[in-house]
């Protein structure tokens, strides 16, 4: 697949978060959406990317803002990592890696020499129509949602 651009139609999802609950993009025509792909639950990146998206998430919803997660762990690890961090939003299940190849963010990474296939950490923001308005490739974990927000300040 081509590598996903800004002002394109955010490709469809549908998959079950931790609780088994089906999720779909449609379902949040009318919002925008911070669609945020991390490599695994309860690492520390991922975890402080989670927390603070966790801590400014009233903020977010009163803006009109949804946060999903998408990782390529199961539901039970989901669960998990919901409930020891307190995390209030819906954490997507892509075992099949459908999402991660659809959003171009499964390659190839590199950690101390050794090469591996994994999720490359990268937040989608679709709005209200469901278009990509910016991609965000170098995510700053532990301020992620002033990352987010400061893109979206700027559109409008």
């Amino acid at each position: 697949m081509s590598e996903l651009k800004e002002g394109q139609m955010a490709p469809p999802i549908s998959a079950q978060d931790q609780n088994g609950n089906t999720v779909t993009l449609d379902q949040y025509k009318g919002k925008t959406v911070v669609l945020y792909f991390y490599p695994k639950d309860d690492t520390p990146g991922c975890t402080a990317e989670a927390c603070n998206f966790r801590d400014n998430y009233q903020g977010l919803l009163a803006e009109g803002i949804v946060v999903l997660g998408v990782s390529v762990d199961d539901e039970k690890s989901h669960q998990k990592f919901v409930t020891k961090h307190n995390l209030p939003f819906p954490l997507l299940v892509d075992t099949d890696q459908k999402i991660v190849n659809d959003y171009g963010v499964w390659g190839e990474k590199n950690m101390y020499g050794k090469k591996y296939m994994g999720t490359n950490r990268t937040t989608f923001i679709i709005d209200e129509n469901g278009v990509i308005a910016h991609i965000i490739k170098k995510v700053d974990s532990a301020n992620a949602t002033a990352q987010v927000l400061e893109l979206i300040k700027q559109k409008s």
